[in-house]
């Protein structure tokens, strides 16, 4: 019998089978051996225990189409990354952070910039200015409103969509806007910390009709890039495509060689001074990491 993974918690996955139901799962021991871990949205192939109480064994984890570490999902057509506008302060560092990450799977991104009402036009156009190059589609939004969510519910459909962001900048609410039969629990944000409160604790792959899922994950406050180099990082940087050929020196890497191209886009503010200084730091990062 075959199904996917639509929540895993506590050494539990709940599988749905078309036709047949939810059924509660464990993995069997061959995927420890292997040293391999079932994630929400895996299709996999379950041995029934117990028709009656819905229980089986996980037995089988298809071939994956990509997998997300974090969060840990697999099998996804899109990511919608949220962040707020204030209330918490975006951190734009882990916002490029996630952008490279997806670059690297060659998953699109669905920047939402979430709680709209809180920031002023010449802020909202600045973000614009900022991402319009980063090969991401740029929204707007406010969950508490109710604005923008139309046009992500059109974005979502026909396709299996992982949101992610970081905690308290209304992933949930805007889930609950998009379907309000899901109600996931949501909370204020702390006044002290500027996080969710009540927030997600786990990954969950959620039916919104129509052939579209949507995967809410646990919010995160930091992301590691492994698996890159340094001499790689410049690609995942879209806004620098159109400059590299034209670039003095093959392999620049647009920080200290005379006649960059991208540096000069810089000056003439074609490229973001934000994206470019997150660059540069990353590049550095990689530059210094210890090589295990």
């Amino acid at each position: 019998m075959t199904g996917r993974i639509m929540k895993g918690i506590g050494g539990f996955y709940y599988v749905e089978v078309e036709g047949a139901g939810l059924y509660e799962c464990r993995a069997k021991g061959i995927f420890r051996n292997k040293k391999m871990k079932p994630n929400v949205g895996d299709i996999v192939d379950i041995d029934v225990i117990s028709e009656e109480e819905k229980t089986g064994n996980l037995t089988v984890i298809h071939k994956r189409k990509n997998q997300l570490i974090p969060p840990m999902v697999a099998n996804v057509d899109q990511a919608l990354v949220i962040f707020a506008v204030h209330e918490p302060e975006p951190n734009f560092q882990l916002l490029n952070r996630f952008l490279i990450m997806m670059e690297k799977q060659q998953i699109p991104v669905i920047i939402c910039f979430n709680k709209m009402d809180l920031a002023s036009e010449e802020e909202k156009e600045q973000l614009r200015q900022d991402y319009e190059n980063s090969g991401c589609r740029v929204l707007f939004s406010s969950a508490r409103e109710g604005e923008g969510i139309p046009e992500i519910r059109e974005l979502l459909r026909g396709k299996t969509t992982v949101m992610a962001g970081p905690s308290g900048v209304g992933k949930s609410s805007t889930l609950n806007t998009i379907s309000p039969k899901t109600q996931m629990e949501t909370g204020a944000v702390s006044e002290k910390i500027k996080r969710g409160r009540h927030t997600t604790r786990h990954s969950e792959l959620i039916y919104l009709g129509e052939e579209t899922f949507l995967m809410d994950t646990p919010g995160f406050s930091s992301l590691y890039l492994e698996d890159i180099d340094k001499e790689e990082l410049r690609f995942y940087f879209l806004e620098f495509a159109d400059y590299e050929n034209q670039c003095r020196f093959n392999g620049c890497s647009h920080i200290h060689e005379p006649g960059c191209a991208v540096k000069q886009a810089l000056e003439e503010g074609a490229i973001s001074r934000m994206r470019y200084d997150d660059y540069c730091y990353l590049y550095e990062e990689l530059a210094n990491a210890k090589k295990w």
